[in-house]
């Protein structure tokens, strides 16, 4: 009997178990790594580690889907993050950090650019959209259960058991894949699409390049958003509960605007819609600086949220469209290598900036950044016949 297709919503549940281990780990990591008497240096090594392997891999990740199908990868990926999560559970070591943090994140790229696959391969054009979308949105419920659920278990179990606690949450995802197995789809690629071909082929295609443009800018604002917000808030004299209340709007309005992104590009198509978010995005970074009171920064959160929200998913279902005949996996591959390299080099170069001339040159740096990112993706003007 021929098994049924798998649908988004089950795709997306086995996602969101994987990526809460994941998401929760760092949160657990860090603080666990402060009471085995880490030093700062020592935690953001550790942290890197994450980013450091995905880097190294996420192309390679790409083209395993491409070329061996998902299978594979999805099973290999769920099974390193579960093993890489109960690991410091078994050897409560902090150089058995540094080993679970290496694994997770090797392990998460091969899911991670699997699952992204699966889910834009559901469809035509249009369905990818809201199939990714939807993802997207399972991403942003990861994004809040990871921390809550690694600092519940915390205050209740202690850091070691955590770890237990997020690799058994993990191993719901292996249990997932396994069920929906037979249904994972086989990628299959013609012979002569199997031959190595450099990753610039995908760089020189117009449309891709600027994708993977504007997919770093976001990121950019993203990263740079998480790590200076904090301390901006700080120096105006606002509350922490005030900080983390302004942060939050940034992150209702992603997960807001994320239900809407269908409905937007099917009225003003995908890369207008991604153009007129950076704008938004860049124009309200202009405006941080001016702003000393909690309720006008959270209005402005919310607004940049709006922006960058858009900006991640569209950037996952541009690769996926723009990408040649067997070469998605590659393509999202690509997006996700160009982020994390900017999650390692951006904070390094912006950091530069703000420790030498303040704050103010930082968030006109950004909108300086989303502004042109806005004007790099539009596509070119076609000539019109007379």
């Amino acid at each position: 009997m021929k098994a049924r297709p798998v649908n988004i919503y089950q795709i997306v549940a086995v996602m969101v178990f994987c990526a809460t281990g994941l998401k929760g780990s760092r949160v657990l990591m860090a603080l666990y790594a402060l009471k085995l008497g880490a030093n700062q240096f020592e935690i953001g090594v550790l942290i890197s580690m994450y980013a450091v392997f995905s880097l190294v891999l996420a192309l390679y990740a790409g083209r395993v889907s491409d070329r061996l199908g998902l299978r594979l990868p999805l099973i290999g990926g769920a099974v390193g993050v579960a093993l890489g999560l109960v690991l410091p559970f078994l050897v409560p070591r902090l150089a058995m950090l540094y080993v679970s943090a290496g694994l997770i994140g090797a392990a998460f790229i091969f899911f991670q650019v699997s699952m992204q696959h699966w889910a834009g391969a559901l469809g035509d054009a249009e369905a990818r959209t809201r199939n990714l979308s939807i993802y997207s949105l399972g991403a942003s419920t990861s994004d809040f259960m990871g921390p809550v659920v690694a600092g519940f278990a915390i205050d209740r179990v202690g850091h070691v058991a955590s770890y237990l606690v997020l690799a058994l949450i993990g191993s719901v995802a292996i249990a997932g894949v396994l069920c929906l197995f037979r249904r994972v789809p086989e990628v299959t690629v013609k012979t002569e699409d199997r031959k190595h071909r450099p990753t610039l082929d995908l760089v020189r295609i117009p449309a891709l390049r600027r994708t993977f443009i504007a997919s770093g800018v976001v990121m950019t604002g993203v990263n740079l958003y998480q790590f200076y917000m904090p301390i901006y808030g700080h120096s105006i004299g606002i509350s922490a509960l005030e900080i983390g209340s302004v942060m939050g709007t940034f992150a209702v309005a992603s997960f807001l605007v994320r239900s809407f992104i269908p409905p937007l590009v099917k009225r003003f198509g995908d890369e207008r819609v991604l153009t007129y978010s950076l704008y938004l995005a860049g124009v309200a970074e202009l405006v941080v600086p001016f702003v000393s009171h909690a309720l006008l920064l959270a209005v402005i959160s919310f607004v940049l949220g709006l922006g960058l929200g858009v900006g991640q998913p569209l950037s996952i279902i541009l690769a996926y469209n723009r990408s040649p005949a067997g070469r998605a996996g590659e393509a999202l591959g690509t997006r996700i290598l160009v982020n994390n390299a900017i999650q390692v080099s951006v904070p390094l170069a912006f950091g530069s900036i703000g420790a030498a001339l303040g704050l103010l040159p930082v968030f006109w740096a950004n909108a300086a950044v989303l502004l042109g990112g806005s004007y790099g993706s539009r596509a070119p003007k076609t000539p019109s016949k007379k």
